[in-house]
């Protein structure tokens, strides 16, 4: 090498520079890539990600590849720098030489082609994958034989080289990257993915409408009194009972229903055979697992019961549907609305309404994880029955206490942020 003059090892310097920042690059763009999109380019047919996916399955082999010609064009590039150093500067050159080569190889061949591959791992790692692949033909051998040494170091500290690397997301990442998609996925879309992922962590008590707001039809009432009822509900299934709703018989499709009474035939007898089985679940069911039941069993509406058997509420597939895709059915009609705008920009809340829903209405972040109500949430922060006019903060939210019982709040004032539309009444049954 002696003979090759000095301009010809310059150009070489910088052609193995060149080669150094090449392999940095495409280093950091392989190990990059988004596994996802990787897989659905490949699904697509990009024979690129093909290439790019088959060479990840195997990521020993392909860093293999990767260090070995980059650390071959690194100690070229020191060897040659070395030479060009001592012939210009005799021995003292070894130093300008080692601070010079790793001040241009840290800058253009590994900070600067890092990362722009960072930035833009596909357009690196895409046409890299072409060369490596066929490299990787070539020097398998000793590719092979460096891994087998490095996979046996590692064996010595218990990592299993042949474990594939676990690229599923858990939930909470899922979640994460949900989050993180505002410009890829429209609003309302992310918040119907992040329903149903969070459906798991939602139980049938959350939502259920409390028993004692659960409108029901007593089998024993007079017959006008069941068919003024009927003509005036705002359901579309109702739970039959025997003067109580603790002895519910069954369920009644208000269809069925109407179609007797407009033919002037609705009888106790013939209400009677129209009433379907009652369906009773724990109260502990969580959403996701009662949608499946729902689906299973063809049935939209279930009795919720506590551990001794005694009914705590009523949860229909409509109310699980609307965690997902938020509130689709609202009952303008009716004359005691659960949440009222008032003439200041706050609302006036029935106390007896669930966090959740006050939550997703007024776009608050009120507790969920202890009561289930406005009242219960009340009473454990003041753990006494408040007097009217009685304010207290939770989570940041002013609450002011208008009308209580001798046993529980009613409503309650809360100050939230403007709404983009105006409230809706509340339908919870």
């Amino acid at each position: 090498m002696t003979d090759i003059s000095s301009g010809t090892l310059l150009f070489i310097l910088f052609v193995l520079i060149v080669f150094s920042a090449l392999f940095s690059s495409s280093e950091t763009g392989l190990m990059s890539l988004n596994r996802y999109r990787l897989k659905h380019k490949a699904n697509e047919g990009h024979r690129g990600a093909k290439l790019t996916l088959e060479l990840l399955s195997r990521p020993d082999r392909l860093l293999g590849v990767i260090l070995l010609g980059n650390n071959f064009v690194n100690i070229a590039a020191s060897a040659i720098a070395t030479i060009l150093a001592l012939r210009y500067y005799g021995e003292a050159g070894l130093a300008i030489a080692t601070g010079a080569l790793t001040f241009v190889i840290l800058v253009f061949a590994e900070v600067a082609p890092k990362t722009l591959a960072a930035i833009h791992p596909e357009r690196i790692a895409y046409p890299a994958a072409y060369v490596y692949t066929v490299l990787l033909a070539i020097f398998y051998p000793i590719v092979w034989f460096v891994n087998i040494l490095a996979n046996g170091m590692l064996r010595l500290i218990a990592v299993d080289p042949a474990e594939a690397r676990d690229h599923s997301l858990s939930t909470e990442e899922l979640r994460a990257a949900l989050n993180e998609a505002d410009q890829q996925v429209p609003q309302t879309h992310q918040d119907m993915l992040l329903g149903i992922l969070n459906l798991e962590n939602i139980t049938v008590e959350d939502i259920m409408v409390p028993r004692n707001d659960i409108t029901g039809i007593n089998i024993n009432d007079d017959i006008n009194n069941i068919k003024q009822q009927l003509t005036q509900s705002h359901r579309t299934r109702l739970p039959v009972f025997n003067e109580s709703i603790d002895n519910t018989i069954g369920i009644l499709h208000l269809r069925l229903a109407i179609a007797l009474i407009a033919d002037d035939e609705l009888t106790h007898e013939s209400l009677n055979s129209l009433i379907a089985e009652p369906y009773f679940i724990p109260e502990s069911t969580s959403l996701n697992n009662q949608l499946l039941s729902f689906q299973a069993s063809k049935r939209r509406t279930a009795l919720v019961v506590d551990e001794y058997g005694d009914i705590q509420g009523l949860v229909t597939l409509e109310d699980i549907l609307e965690e997902i895709v938020g509130e689709f059915t609202t009952n303008a009609s009716t004359s005691n609305p659960l949440i009222q705008t008032q003439a200041d920009g706050s609302y006036l809340i029935d106390a007896s309404l669930h966090i959740r829903e006050i939550n997703r209405k007024l776009n608050l972040d009120l507790p969920v994880d202890g009561p289930k109500t406005l009242n219960g949430l009340i009473l454990e922060q003041l753990e006494i029955i408040p007097e009217a006019g009685t304010s207290l903060k939770v989570a940041g939210v002013a609450i002011e206490i208008t009308k209580t019982t001798n046993n529980a709040v009613k409503s309650a004032r809360i100050q939230a942020p403007e709404l983009p539309a105006p409230i809706e009444p509340v339908d919870d049954n």
